[in-house]
């Protein structure tokens, strides 16, 4: 099989796990971005003082209190997300575009693809969502006393024990909000990036390379972090909670908003906004670098 291009096309197996690879690479360095995040969103929980005022000074915290290699907490989580997330998401998106491909082999309009990938984004977030509770929970875990600290070692250990003292349906808490982000998400991004890009190429500044792709991929990011950050503090607030005599914190993502509007104010629904906005840019752009690495190793070393 080759592609419109005359180069031989990949084979699907293998484009799933480079995806999966390459947005593991990328995760390796914007990890600290997610622990700020998740610690900037819980910060001042319930009205209570907020530790961090800034992403400056939550990292300028968590390094004179926990050390550097504190920032790389739940590593293991975040690689274990994209692991599952990622892949689950090309995978489905991959397979949904060649049912809804013409016959003559031309690509589905703009609508169907957004829908494709608001159903793959879906479909992901399901498959990765105990690894995004393991991912939450040891980011958060720095700022508790330590004996309020659950101690996981690693995502395995993570998912053994909430599996073990909660029960294995805790390992999809927060699986509502977290499916709805990644169909906000994919639906943000797919609608925004190629009008960026667009945009960026008819200034005559720009040219179709990678400088291009990250303004492009920057601009989609500020609307994405815009629409979705929302449900993102919604879900890390319930995934966080903790259950006394069963009873929940929280009773599902409007309780959470409510609460959160009503004790901190209508803008701390968008609390980690500059951490997570830094994170989905770079993200994009070093995961396409990354990808494109492995798709010419594999066609210098299997393919030539």
């Amino acid at each position: 099989m080759t592609s419109v291009s005359g180069e031989k096309a990949l084979p699907k197996a293998t484009k799933f796990l480079f995806g999966g690879l390459a947005a593991m690479g990328a995760t390796c360095f914007v990890q600290p971005l997610d622990l700020v995040k998740n610690r900037m969103q819980l910060s001042g929980e319930g009205g209570a003082a907020r530790v961090h005022k800034t992403s400056l000074h939550a990292v300028t915290r968590i390094l004179r209190t926990e050390g550097l290699f504190s920032l790389y907490t739940g590593l293991s989580a975040g690689l274990f997300r994209q692991l599952t997330y990622a892949t689950t998401r090309l995978g489905v998106y991959t397979t949904l575009f060649d049912m809804i491909q013409s016959a003559d082999g031309s690509p589905p309009n703009f609508l169907k693809k957004i829908v494709c990938g608001m159903t793959a984004g879906a479909l992901g977030a399901v498959v990765g969502t105990p690894a995004e509770i393991s991912l939450i929970r040891m980011t958060a875990d720095g700022r508790l006393p330590v004996e309020q600290q659950r101690g996981y070692r690693h995502v395995f250990d993570a998912l053994y024990k909430m599996s073990r003292d909660e029960g294995v349906a805790t390992l999809w808490r927060g699986c509502g909000p977290t499916v709805l982000r990644a169909i906000v998400t994919n639906a943000a991004q797919l609608a925004t990036y190629s009008q960026a890009k667009q945009f960026l190429l008819s200034t005559r500044y720009f040219k179709d390379n990678i400088v291009c792709h990250f303004g492009s991929s920057m601009i989609s990011g500020f609307v994405t972090t815009c629409s979705s950050l929302p449900l993102d503090i919604a879900k890390t607030r319930i995934q966080n909670m903790r259950t006394i005599d069963g009873i929940p914190e929280y009773k599902g993502v409007m309780d959470v908003w409510v609460r959160t509007v009503r004790k901190e104010g209508f803008f701390s629904m968008w609390k980690g906004f500059t951490p997570y906005y830094l994170r989905v840019g770079p993200h994009t752009v070093i995961c396409f670098i990354f990808l494109e690495q492995l798709n010419s190793f594999y066609r210098q070393r299997f393919m030539s």
